[in-house]
């Protein structure tokens, strides 16, 4: 199927088209019937008129022609005819048995032999229409007959009189009226392309207005109405639209209010639970140190209260971190750092040396603007799913890469040889609460470890991805922009693996 060419795909376009293609068929087809017409009046009434006036001059001749006339007798009569008509341009041909008189002089071309055999078989004046040289001729034969004694028929005497005349004139006129139908059809064409113009402006001007509405209620702007003029299908469209945005801006109202008591009663739940946990996890530290003097089944109890408690925390301040995100309170305090000296400190705080393969810079070759603290928060919380959730090999990888267009980027990449994540699982691995599922262990986190740690990283204008590895295993990773004051290293100084 033929594709519609890109500048007939627009409203105005087609519209136009639509407009001069009914100009176009409507001014052709009345030319066309008013050209038929009028060509036909106009030669039928030259032929009318010349055919009368030839039969005429012929009936007035034939009283004076013998009935068996000789040569002389045929000239004279087509020189009469002749005279009585000297301004009509008329070529004469009078002819009996074998005999031929022309006026003026022999050139009669147009006349054929059908019409010859019908003019002496019949007592009609007969006609036909011919082209000599390129030009128009009328070309009439009539027989010249005698009445009876009573005159009640007429008989063939087998004299015929022929003429030849030129339809110039009429064809002139004939092109005349091509011409005004031409100049008719130029004038309704530009008169609809106007009128094109004039109704697609009209129709168009409440879809650009739609168009624009449409983009602003993309851009948020639920509260935008438009105008609705007259009772025809654009005001219909534009009430419908109307209609469709007050209801979508009741919709996300309701769903912004109740989102908002969501977030506020999480940060209420979490700043009330907060003070009575930090008392449990003192208490519970003071339990730990004395489980040892107290029998089996009173330390179990008690390391399972000092683990719930633990996991509560953590739950607790995760909530109001997030908390933190949601009501815009968190600010950035960042600092120059090392940052291959800043990983390794987040792995020795939490007793991972051993546990996590390192490949990082020299020291003082990779520093950058970042807030240290939630750069602690990123690598461990990468590296701590890791750990839970994958497998051995867990390592941890710091390098550089460089775009086309010149921005540098700090790239963290954390990896592990576990199964990895469910192709399904891959969109939602950022998404606050969500777990994996079959793919990965139940596990004891809050599922809001990596919600945090994505918050963190677009908190610096970085990015952060999930994937699966060819090999096996899940890969993260993290890219932090580089400032310009921090130094770009070569690839020899990233080289060292620790």
């Amino acid at each position: 199927m033929a594709r519609v060419p890109l500048p007939l795909r627009g409203l105005r376009a087609r519209l136009v088209a639509a407009f001069v293609l009914v100009a176009v068929v409507s001014a052709l087809s009345t030319g066309a019937l008013a050209f038929r017409e009028a060509r036909t009046g106009v030669l039928q009434q030259s032929q009318d008129s010349v055919i009368q006036q030839f039969r005429k001059s012929v009936d007035s001749v034939a009283r004076y022609t013998p009935a068996k006339p000789d040569q002389g007798d045929l000239q004279t009569a087509a020189n009469r005819v002749l005279y009585d008509n000297p301004s009509q341009g008329w070529r004469v041909l009078a002819t009996y048995g074998e005999l031929r008189a022309w006026a003026p002089g022999s050139d009669f071309e147009g006349l054929s032999p059908e019409l010859r055999r019908t003019v002496a078989t019949t007592s009609a004046t007969v006609f036909q229409r011919v082209d000599v040289d390129g030009r128009p001729w009328l070309v009439v034969g009539t027989p010249v007959t005698y009445g009876d004694s009573d005159g009640t028929r007429s008989q063939l005497s087998g004299m015929a009189m022929y003429l030849m005349v030129s339809q110039h004139t009429e064809d002139g006129y004939v092109q005349a009226m091509v011409s005004g139908i031409e100049r008719a059809t130029v004038v309704a064409l530009a008169l609809a392309v106007v009128l094109a113009l004039l109704a697609a402006s009209g129709v168009l001007r409440p879809v650009r207005a739609l168009r624009g509405a449409t983009r602003r209620m993309a851009e948020g702007h639920l509260d935008v109405r438009l105008a609705v003029n007259g009772s025809d299908e654009l005001a219909e469209l534009s009430q419908s639209f109307n209609d469709t945005a007050a209801a979508l801006e009741r919709s996300v109202a309701e769903l912004r209010r109740m989102e908002a008591r969501a977030r506020r009663f999480a940060a209420d739940v979490s700043h009330e639970l907060r003070t009575p946990l930090t008392a449990m996890a003192a208490l519970t530290d003071v339990l730990d140190e004395n489980a040892l003097h107290h029998d089996r089944e009173t330390g179990d109890a008690l390391r399972l209260i000092s683990e719930g408690t633990t996991r509560l925390s953590g739950l607790v301040e995760d909530l109001m971190e997030i908390s933190r995100f949601d009501a815009g309170a968190v600010t950035l305090n960042p600092d120059e750092v090392d940052l291959a000296e800043s990983v390794r400190r987040t792995l020795a705080s939490r007793g991972w040396q051993d546990r996590v393969e390192t490949r990082l810079p020299g020291p003082g070759v990779l520093r950058t603007r970042v807030d240290p603290r939630r750069l602690d928060v990123v690598v461990a919380n990468l590296v701590g799913n890791a750990l839970r959730h994958g497998a051995p090999p867990v390592r941890l990888a710091v390098s550089v890469r460089r775009e086309p267009a010149g921005v540098a980027w700090a790239v963290i990449e954390v990896t592990d040889g576990g199964p990895g994540i469910a192709e399904e699982a891959l969109p939602y691995v950022f998404e606050r609460f969500y777990k994996a599922g079959a793919s990965r262990a139940r596990s004891e986190s809050s599922g809001l470890g990596l919600a945090i740690t994505a918050e963190n990283v677009h908190l610096h204008g970085g990015r952060i991805s999930a994937a699966n590895r060819p090999q096996g295993g899940a890969a993260f990773t993290v890219e932090l922009p580089l400032h310009r004051e921090s130094p770009v290293p070569g690839q020899d100084a990233l080289a060292g693996v620790r």
